[in-house]
C-alpha cells in the first residue's frame, strides 16, 4: 500500500480510537460496555500493525456504525478502499452513507462528491456527470462546487466535450489555475481543427483567437492560425504567425521549421529563407535549425559553404543529427571509392537517430517521436515539447 494510504489508514484509525472513548464518556451510566466494538477496533488496530492493511479497512467498517459522528470515518475508509483499486467497494460504503435519512445536507455533498469519484474510478461516467452537475447546480459550499467543477471539467474532457468543458470551466476555473488555463486553450484548438476538417475557416479563427486570449503562450494557436492561412495561399502572413512562435516558446522553434520553410519555397524567396533562419540561430542553437541553414546555403552557394557550418557546429557541440547531415553532404558529393563507407557509416547514424525520441513531456519525462499536445502519461497540455541538441537532433 503506497505511504499516503497507509497514513490514512492510521489516521482513521486514530480517529475510530478518539470517537470510541468519546462514546464511553458520553455513558457513564451504562454498565455494559460496548465489549465487541473496542474489541473489533483493537483487532483490526492489530491488522494494521502487523502489517495486514486488508484485513484492518475491512475490520473497521464492519465494526463502525454509522452515525453524524463517524460520518468522515467512513468516507475516509471508503477512500482507502478507492485508493487500492477497489472502487466497488467504495461505492457500497458511500451508497449506504447516502442512504442515512440522518444525514445533514453538508454531509450528503460530501459523499456525493466521493461517490463521484468512485463512478470515474470504475469508468461509469454517465452516473458520475449527473452527481457532479447536481452539485455544480445546487451546492451551498464554494469550495466543494469548485471541486465538483474540477472533477467535472475532467470528465468531459476525457469525454473529448471541449464545448462542454469550456462552460464550465469559465470564468472562476480558467482564472484561478494556471494547469486549466493552458487546457482551455488546447480545447479551443481542439475545436479549431474539428471546424478545419467541416471547412469552417472563419469559425476556426474565431476559436484560435480566443486560446490566444485565454493563454497568449499558446503555441498550437498560432501553429493552427498558420496552416489556415497555409490553406488559402497567404504565405506571407503564414510566415508572419509562425516568426510569433519563438516569443511564445523559444523551444518550438523545431516545430516551425517544416512550414516555414514550405512557405518560403512556395514564394519561391530562398533569400528570405536564409535570412529568416540566420535570425533563429540568432535565437537558438538548436540542430534542426543548423541542419536546415546549411541544406539551404548548399542549394544557393553549394557545398563547401554548407560544410564549414557543420563543421563550425560540430566543433562548438557534438550532435548525431549534424554528423548524419554532414556525412550525407559528402555522400551527395563523393563518386570514387570512399561511397560506399560513407553510405554504411550513414546507415548506422539513421539507426541511431531513429531510436532517439523527438519529443519529451517536461512533467512526467514520457518521450516519443510524435508530438502530443496531451501527453499521453500525465494528461498535460501544452507540457510536450521538442528534444534539442545532443539529445535527438
Amino acid at each position: 500500500m503506497p505511504d499516503a494510504l497507509l497514513l490514512s489508514l492510521l489516521l482513521a484509525a486514530v480517529a475510530i480510537g478518539w470517537w470510541l472513548g468519546r462514546r464511553e464518556r458520553s455513558k457513564p451510566s451504562d454498565p455494559v460496555p460496548s465489549t465487541r466494538l473496542a474489541r473489533d477496533y483493537f483487532v483490526g488496530l492489530d491488522y494494521l500493525l502487523n502489517d495486514q492493511q486488508d484485513r484492518a479497512i475491512e475490520t473497521f467498517v464492519a465494526a463502525l456504525e454509522v452515525n453524524s459522528d463517524t460520518i468522515e470515518i467512513h468516507i475516509t475508509l471508503g477512500n482507502l478502499f478507492r485508493g487500492r483499486g477497489e472502487a466497488d467497494r467504495a461505492v457500497k460504503i458511500h451508497q449506504n452513507l447516502l442512504a442515512r435519512p440522518t444525514l445533514l445536507a453538508a454531509q450528503s455533498e460530501r459523499v456525493q462528491l466521493e461517490l463521484a469519484r468512485d463512478f470515474l474510478a470504475l469508468g461509469l461516467l454517465d452516473r458520475a456527470e449527473r452527481l457532479l452537475h447536481t452539485l455544480v447546480r445546487d451546492s451551498q459550499d464554494d469550495e466543494r462546487r469548485l471541486a465538483a467543477k474540477r472533477l467535472l471539467v475532467d470528465l468531459l474532457e476525457r469525454e473529448g466535450e471541449w464545448q462542454a468543458a469550456l462552460e464550465v470551466a469559465q470564468p472562476q476555473l480558467i482564472r484561478q489555475s494556471d494547469e486549466i488555463r493552458r487546457a482551455a486553450a488546447h480545447w479551443l484548438c481542439q475545436l479549431a481543427e474539428q471546424e478545419r476538417f467541416d471547412v469552417s475557416p472563419g469559425l476556426a479563427r474565431k476559436h484560435l483567437r480566443r486560446a490566444l486570449t485565454i493563454d497568449p503562450r499558446c503555441v498550437r494557436a498560432n501553429l493552427l492560425l498558420a496552416t489556415l492561412e497555409h490553406d488559402t495561399g497567404h504565405y506571407r502572413q503564414e510566415i508572419r504567425l509562425l516568426d510569433r512562435i519563438p516569443e511564445q516558446d523559444v523551444a518550438f522553434i523545431p516545430t516551425l521549421l517544416e512550414p516555414l520553410s514550405t512557405a518560403y519555397r512556395l514564394l519561391d524567396d530562398e533569400e528570405g529563407l536564409i535570412r529568416h533562419l540566420h535570425q533563429l540561430l540568432d535565437r537558438t542553437p538548436a540542430t534542426s535549425v543548423i541542419i536546415r541553414l546549411a541544406e539551404a546555403l548548399r542549394l544557393r552557394e553549394g557545398s563547401p559553404v554548407a560544410v564549414a557550418l557543420i563543421r563550425e557546429q560540430l566543433t562548438r557541440e557534438s550532435s548525431l543529427g549534424a554528423l548524419d547531415y554532414l556525412m550525407d553532404v559528402y555522400r551527395q558529393d563523393d563518386t570514387g571509392d570512399s561511397l560506399e563507407r560513407l553510405e554504411l557509416l550513414q546507415q548506422h547514424t539513421r539507426t541511431l537517430l531513429k531510436a532517439l525520441p523527438r519529443h519529451r513531456c517536461r512533467r512526467c519525462g514520457f518521450s516519443g517521436d510524435p508530438l502530443h499536445w496531451q501527453c499521453p502519461r500525465c494528461r498535460s497540455w501544452g507540457t510536450t515539447k521538442p528534444i534539442t541538441g545532443i539529445e535527438g537532433e
